[in-house]
């Protein structure tokens, strides 16, 4: 009997990318951090697509038994820890870890590490992600062993597309293309249901419940990024020019005409994505370009949450309650 494939948690939108995109607009072109950044915004790119690949391959696949597909998922256990996707059966957990890194690809186990070679010849090392899904696959045990869960943990790494070329593999760990995971995941011992029905569905839902949102040091912190450096104004979202003019009910872009009644929320949104944790009215109107009234009305609109009273009032964005 076949069963319905169900996704009780999809990938979240990508916060780092979104801080990365917002800072390459609002930096100088030839910015010495611009070449940086333009390659985080294309390794994060990568990864979301590698990520969408495999849903995209477990979706298409229907299983014969009971299961439930998490993305994206952290949580804590001695340490925090995220996992890109769990498929989880009342049998076992499997644990996926998803790269999409071109070039020849070379596995090393002691010390734990992935070689690239580029078509170039030119030479790069990473973290192995054999031994980051074991780690994962480890704390996650340990997390549910908290729970008074036992079930076999499985763990793999999957290569996002075909063109990744594998010249050698990790010792312990399988290393999957999406459209062979599947066929991976039926071939996992099923002899025993360790989890009754009402405690699959519990731990589905505790998983949720636990999961912990990840929201990323602003940009300027992580890649020390002067803020004075940090072009201020409203972004037009049709011609991309710096720099809308507030009127009455709405935002009007000096370039093109575009009128814009919520350009503010994105404005003030990039902030804290760029700028800092908390934002002051001072901080708004020198952000956005607006007197000290409107900051006030924009602020107050919001559904920020707020420290302090008064002139020393300090406001702050709870970025998965409000999704501008």
């Amino acid at each position: 009997m076949e069963v319905e494939y169900i996704v009780i948690k999809h990938k979240g939108r990508s916060l780092p990318l979104e801080g990365v995109q917002a800072s390459i607009k609002r930096l100088h072109p030839r910015h010495a951090i611009i070449p940086i950044l333009t390659a985080k915004e294309f390794s994060l790119e990568a990864g979301i697509s590698g990520e969408i690949k495999l849903a995209e391959a477990l979706h298409k696949h229907s299983f014969p038994f009971e299961h439930r597909v998490i993305h994206d998922l952290s949580l804590a256990s001695t340490t925090p820890f995220q996992i890109d996707s769990l498929f989880l059966t009342p049998f076992y957990a499997l644990v996926l870890e998803v790269k999409n890194i071109g070039g020849r690809l070379e596995f090393r186990d002691n010390p734990p590490q992935l070689i690239r070679t580029r078509e170039t010849g030119e030479v790069d090392g990473f973290e192995s992600p054999a031994a980051q899904v074991e780690r994962n696959g480890e704390l996650l045990e340990g997390w549910l062993k908290s729970k008074g869960i036992y079930i076999p943990i499985f763990q793999a790494v999957v290569l996002a597309y075909p063109k990744q070329i594998l010249d050698r593999a990790p010792a312990k760990t399988p290393v999957l293309f999406p459209n062979h995971v599947p066929r991976y995941i039926m071939e996992l011992p099923r002899k025993e249901t360790l989890l009754d029905q009402k405690t699959f569905n519990w731990l589905a839902e505790e998983f949720l419940d636990r999961h912990i949102n990840y929201i990323p040091r602003p940009v300027c912190e992580t890649y020390n990024i002067p803020r004075k450096d940090i072009r201020t104004g409203v972004i037009c979202l049709n011609c991309g020019v710096i720099g809308m003019v507030k009127i009455k009910r709405s935002w009007r872009c000096r370039s093109c005409g575009f009128l814009d009644h919520r350009a503010h929320e994105r404005g003030v949104r990039e902030w804290f994505l760029i700028m800092g944790r908390e934002m002051t009215n001072k901080d708004c109107r020198e952000f956005l370009r607006v007197d000290m009234n409107i900051a006030s009305r924009i602020l107050c609109s919001m559904d920020l949450n707020s420290i302090g009273s008064c002139r020393y009032r300090r406001y702050t964005l709870d970025f998965h309650k409000k999704d501008l």
